[in-house]
């Protein structure tokens, strides 16, 4: 479905806050002229709003959450989780909601898995809403041209790409700060981990990290790809397997679908995590994402913390709060390797309140470092 954009649309009529100037936009509120961008048709245009999800489980509650953020005005929405957790699928679902496409028909979905930094971020908001990137494009080209245009909903998929850096992090927030200054501009951003970009007044109540899918929708995602006539005993097996990964749980059933479950259950004692990761991406490579959470400059550059990992690794009840420290570990600096690993969303409190890590991590991190 192609976004309404208003980049076609240089005919719509100010509000009564403004006054139109021989080519320039007078707000007479704040008293200064805005120049009027000369937008492009809408076949240049990159606003194209992907589809939504059509197998999506174990979500309702968190779809209506952020719903009703944007019942009391223009959000700023984080939606974060570990990788393979469904955010983007979330992010998409708010889109399609009726609710939400109902008050803003102006709506742009841009993937920012291919912006690094600040300038190619910028270049790439830019083409979505309807701007030509041109060399000299700023931040206030694209400001303005959102302030002149009627609200609108903005989607930064997967931002830790440019954010997660260090030495581009402070310009992806202070880009992120100057957008959140257009009143009806309604942002929302996936990202891994638990962290939210700062400079950004956050609409309350936060959203939680998103969780893995309860049990219940964990198996009707399974159904719904691979059918209901496998061994209902073999299919909870290959779901424990999964830990109910959002992602994992869609790798294996396709799995299933054409090998079926006792073949994968057999596979799987070979092959272990690699059965999930024959994909060329992170979509449908179960790995590939998990490496992508590994290389976050938040976990390397805190010593200890991939030592910590290792050990959860072989550790499936996790660990206390106390025997991580009675333990007397010969990991470095073991309170803030716990908090990083937390914060990536690498590890996670159980009920019981004990530090562990998700099955599939814990199998990739054994392949890949196991603890010495």
């Amino acid at each position: 479905m192609v976004c309404c954009s208003h980049c076609s649309d240089t005919n719509t009529k100010p509000d009564s806050q403004w006054t139109k100037i021989s080519g320039t936009r007078y707000d007479t509120q704040r008293f200064f002229l805005l120049p009027i961008v000369l937008i492009p048709s809408s076949s240049n245009s990159l606003a194209i709003l992907p589809a939504e999800s059509k197998i999506f489980h174990g979500r309702a509650a968190e779809l209506e959450a952020v719903v009703e953020l944007f019942r009391q005005g223009s959000p700023r929405i984080a939606i974060l989780g570990g990788g393979g957790m469904g955010k983007t699928s979330l992010a998409k679902a708010v889109l399609h909601d009726p609710e939400v496409s109902a008050r803003y028909e102006h709506r742009f979905f841009v993937a920012t898995d291919s912006a690094s930094t600040r300038p190619e971020l910028l270049q790439l908001v830019a083409s979505h809403i309807g701007l030509r990137p041109t060399k000299d494009l700023d931040t206030q080209v694209v400001v303005r041209h959102l302030l002149q245009g009627p609200p609108c909903l903005l989607v930064l998929d997967n931002l830790e790409t440019s954010w997660e850096p260090k030495n581009s992090r402070t310009e992806v927030e202070e880009f992120m700060s100057h957008m959140v200054e257009v009143p009806e501009l309604a942002l929302m951003i996936t990202m891994r981990g638990a962290e939210r970009p700062a400079k950004v007044h956050w609409t309350h109540p936060f959203l939680p990290p998103l969780k893995p899918l309860p049990i219940s929708a964990a198996r009707q995602t399974f159904i719904d790809i691979a059918d209901s006539f496998h061994p209902s005993n073999e299919v909870e097996q290959l779901l424990r397997l999964t830990d109910y990964m959002p992602l994992a749980v869609n790798l294996i059933a396709h799995l299933v679908d054409y090998e079926g479950s006792s073949a994968v259950l057999a596979r799987w004692e070979n092959e272990k995590i690699s059965l999930l990761s024959a994909g060329h991406d992170k979509r449908t490579n179960l790995e590939a994402s998990i490496q992508i959470s590994l290389s976050s400059s938040r976990l390397t550059s805190q010593p200890g913390a991939k030592d910590l990992l290792a050990l959860l690794s072989i550790l499936p009840d996790g660990l206390s709060d106390v025997e991580l420290v009675q333990m007397k570990l010969p990991i470095q600096s073991i309170r803030a390797s716990r908090s990083t690993l937390l914060s990536t969303c690498l590890a996670y409190i159980d009920e019981a309140k004990r530090l562990k890590v998700l099955g599939p991590v814990r199998e990739h991190v054994q392949k890949s470092n196991p603890p010495s």
